[in-house]
């Protein structure tokens, strides 16, 4: 592990997120990498495993949220791990609204992302 995880790290790569380009995105992945989506039909949401696989649950997702947007609240990094909060933001494809706050946990190999876990707070409507 010749790079460390830095605060600046996670800024470029929430800013990558924002950017809402894929390969931008995946530049800072590694491999076998695993994201753990906040929504699906397992009890971790939804586990997509390998570079490939993350990349099209991505490109797939900016197709139904076009404008998703992430701000971030605070970063912490510690050894190879980090915790990010923010809110996100963006209108789906059907007209939903999203504004919710969320967290990411994430785990390095190196400067690359091991595995990202994702949650969001589930808001109901007024």
């Amino acid at each position: 592990m010749s790079e460390k995880v830095t605060l600046a790290l996670l800024e470029e790569i929430m800013a990558a997120f924002n950017s809402r380009d894929v390969e931008r995105i995946m530049s800072h992945f590694a491999d076998d990498c695993t994201f753990f989506a906040s929504r699906g039909d397992e009890v971790c949401g939804q586990r997509i495993h390998g570079k490939e696989a993350v990349r099209k649950y991505l490109a797939d997702r900016f197709k139904v949220i076009p404008d998703m947007r992430w701000i971030p609240t605070y970063d912490h990094v510690y050894d190879n791990k980090a915790v990010s909060v923010w809110m996100v933001k963006g209108t789906s494809a059907n007209g939903e609204i999203i504004d919710a706050q969320g967290c990411d946990l994430w785990e390095f190999r190196g400067d690359k992302v091991l595995n990202k876990d994702t949650y969001w707070k589930i808001r109901f409507a007024k």
